[in-house]
């Protein structure tokens, strides 16, 4: 795979930098990618060869490149970090996907030393970020160099990510508007960017399971100009980890010098998270979690992702205390449209017997019981 033609240009409204993607296993013609945000930041978005070779680096090892070449030069720590990226890679798919080689010039300088960055956290509205926001709010002063200024909502994941369901830009309208109140509140800028690097491979499998932690790194590279920190929600806990494309092993290998990706609260389980961001008003009432994108609401709260997070607030006794969701109890039934024992989910319902019946939904908790006994 070959990156070439790195550059930034105009997009309507927007500002975008955009590389040529050339494959040399995979008989396809080359493919345009790009990164691109509003054009109030366009003096922060670079055509970075750090972006492109990060988001590039998965789609790569997926198609058998043998090589991933360009002829801008890349941070030293970054090659080293790819590198274990590539072995970590290898492991957890038993040897399919074959480490390539990085062929790039190496950096001798620092870059962006007078410039003035900040600290930015990836906020999709969800749980995982929100929680890793009220943290960040109560523990850091904004004053210090690690508190984010900038909030980063990205346009490509599950909002416009699949192809096939199309862009969808007026639901990601709709997150932008749930998650400036929320930004807001933090004191901090909400930065919306649109990238359609995923639709390098539209495998869900490979999304979930390798891509999308290395997508998210791609942005920050993009906005190193402005950044300097980018904090990343962990999706799983300590004890539930497994192969993931965002990872605490993973997510730091894919910063440099210029930019520090840090992985945090895989100590956290997902209650304890749902009980942060309870404690946060603003957060409480914005949340969002669903991917079914729906036309007319923020959370469809029949997905398995709603479903499921309403069963966690009903087992807190908070379900009826967010505006989130238009109910404000579960009913069981609402589990016959989809599989618990999937992803790696059990854990998550697991955790949450105990307490549904300790609040008297027997129903749920006997609902539950019998959906994890379901396989293949």
């Amino acid at each position: 795979m070959k990156l070439s033609d790195l550059h930034v240009r105009k997009n309507g409204d927007l500002a975008r930098v955009v590389a040529t993607v050339h494959f040399e296993e995979k008989n396809e013609p080359a493919r345009e990618i790009f990164i691109e945000t509003e054009a109030t930041f366009a003096d922060d978005l670079a055509a970075h060869p750090h972006a492109f070779t990060v988001g590039c680096l998965i789609p790569a090892l997926y198609f058998g490149e043998r090589r991933l070449i360009l002829e801008e030069a890349i941070c030293p720590r970054l090659k080293e970090g790819l590198e274990t990226v590539m072995a970590i890679m290898h492991h957890w798919t038993a040897g399919a996907f074959r480490p390539l080689t990085l062929e790039a010039p190496l950096l001798k300088n620092v870059l962006y030393a007078d410039r003035t960055r900040r600290a930015a956290i990836f906020l999709s509205g969800g749980m995982d970020s929100l929680a890793a926001l009220k943290l960040l709010k109560d523990n850091y002063a904004p004053s210090h160099p690690a508190y984010p200024n900038d909030a980063l909502l990205v346009h490509g994941f599950d909002i416009g990510g699949v192809f096939e369901r199309g862009a969808k830009y007026h639901v990601f309208e709709r997150a932008k508007a749930a998650m400036a109140p929320v930004a807001a509140d933090a004191g901090l800028t909400l930065v919306p960017v649109y990238t359609n690097i995923r639709h390098l491979c539209d495998d869900r499998d490979l999304w979930l399971n390798q891509f999308f932690g290395a997508v998210l790194a791609a942005v920050a590279h993009a906005l190193a100009p402005r950044i300097d920190l980018a904090w990343l929600a962990s999706s799983y806990d300590i004890p539930h980890l497994h192969p993931c494309g965002s990872h605490p092993l993973l997510d730091p290998e894919y910063g440099s010098h210029d930019l520090t990706i840090r992985h945090r609260d895989a100590g956290l389980s997902r209650m304890e998270k749902l009980r942060i961001v309870a404690g946060w008003e603003t957060a409480f009432q914005n949340f969002r979690v669903c991917l079914a994108n729906v036309p007319d609401k923020l959370n469809c709260g029949r997905c398995e992702k709603c479903v499921r997070t309403m069963l966690e607030l009903e087992a807190l006794g908070l379900l009826d205390k967010t505006r989130a969701f238009a109910d404000d109890a579960v009913d069981p039934a609402w589990l016959d449209a989809f599989r618990i024992t999937i992803r790696v989910r059990e854990p998550f319902y697991e955790e949450l017997i105990a307490p549904l019946r300790r609040r008297g939904r027997n129903d749920l908790a006997e609902k539950i019981e019998k959906k994890l006994t379901e396989r293949d």
